[in-house]
């Protein structure tokens, strides 16, 4: 009898243990989820381990006619894993990131009393977001930016800033357009851009993911009269115009660049995105994405050769500035990209 006992308070106590892993691989993945991706897609799927959590491309919320390739997909798992391994160290893990070939992410978690201490990033992870509107103007002090630009970096990855009134600013933003021009009048591209609208406040709500009508800054109207009116918003006049203010509006472009274009090299984009991210966040710098130069292959090799950057390859593209803060895109719910452990 005395042995049974001992036995069931050995498995209470693994159990308890479990459960409590459980519990803090959840808190990891939910944070992990608020990361950016594009159309607000949401294209990833975790797996819990005994030893940790692996992340897993979801080519089911893939963007094939914008992001061919699946380089943006990528860059945002990367986003995911940054986010997943600042929210380890606040519940005390320490974590070691491995990149498979297929993009397949392993992050093997293990205890460490000498982790759980607050980060300064863990914080803006919850109100970091896309901030889609027209900033104020301000520039951005140089010191903010040299702080920016201390941020450690993944090997292989570029970070390069432009300051408003440069001649390579203004290289950047003709570009931009010449992008719009493309993809404004790529049918696929638009169908693919409306399959990801949600167009009030009940089409939002119901899918939890895609691009919100609140982060445009439009009204919560009835679905049809909505869809109406931003489909034919969708077009490269009024694209074109709605950037110009938007960038005249902005301090600085950033760009992000890889040096051998590859899956893994994406995926540690992501990751060192996420910090110029979050840091930003916490300065109070607004961000957007312009990234219609690195989507359009020709343009992407131009602009490129125009930053004498030639031998890199430009992945995201950002412009940062200060604006008022905007609704944030929603996410749906974490059980929804946890695979079964069978």
């Amino acid at each position: 009898m005395k042995k049974l006992i001992i036995v069931l308070i050995v498995f209470m106590e693994t159990m308890s243990n479990v459960l409590a892993q459980n519990s803090d691989y959840q808190f990891m993945i939910e944070y992990a989820t608020k990361a950016p991706s594009g159309h607000n897609t949401q294209p990833w799927l975790f797996k819990i381990e005994e030893s940790g959590i692996d992340i897993y491309p979801n080519f089911a919320k893939a963007l094939p006619a914008v992001d061919a390739d699946n380089r943006e997909l990528f860059v945002s798992l990367g986003c995911a894993t940054e986010n997943l391994c600042i929210a380890a160290k606040q519940k005390g893990y320490k974590s070691e990131v491995e990149i498979a070939d297929d993009g397949v992410i392993r992050v093997t978690l293990s205890k460490d009393r000498n982790e759980n201490i607050d980060s300064l990033l863990f914080s803006q992870i919850a109100v970091r977001q896309t901030n889609r509107s027209v900033y104020n103007g301000k520039m951005i002090p140089d010191d903010s930016i040299a702080v920016l630009q201390k941020l450690s970096v993944e090997p292989a990855i570029g970070i390069h800033f432009y300051k408003k009134g440069t001649a390579e600013y203004n290289a950047i933003a003709e570009m931009v357009y010449a992008g719009n021009s493309l993809q404004m009048n790529d049918k696929r591209f638009k169908a693919e851009l409306q399959q990801w609208m949600r167009y009030n406040r009940k089409h939002q709500n119901t899918t939890r993911d895609g691009l919100s009508y609140a982060v445009f800054g439009a009204p919560n109207v009835p679905f049809f009269i909505a869809k109406f009116v931003m489909s034919k918003a969708i077009n490269e006049k009024t694209q074109n115009k709605s950037d110009r203010k938007k960038i005249a509006s902005s301090s600085h472009f950033v760009l992000f660049t890889t040096k051998d274009n590859t899956i893994e090299q994406w995926i540690n984009l992501g990751r060192t995105l996420e910090r110029v991210l979050l840091r930003a966040t916490k300065m109070g710098i607004a961000n957007a994405y312009l990234n219609q130069p690195n989507e359009e292959r020709s343009i992407s090799v131009e602009l490129a050769n125009e930053l004498g950057i030639a031998t890199e390859h430009p992945t995201i593209l950002l412009r940062i500035g200060y604006g008022k803060k905007m609704p944030s895109s929603l996410r749906r719910d974490i059980s929804t990209c946890i695979l079964p452990n069978v």
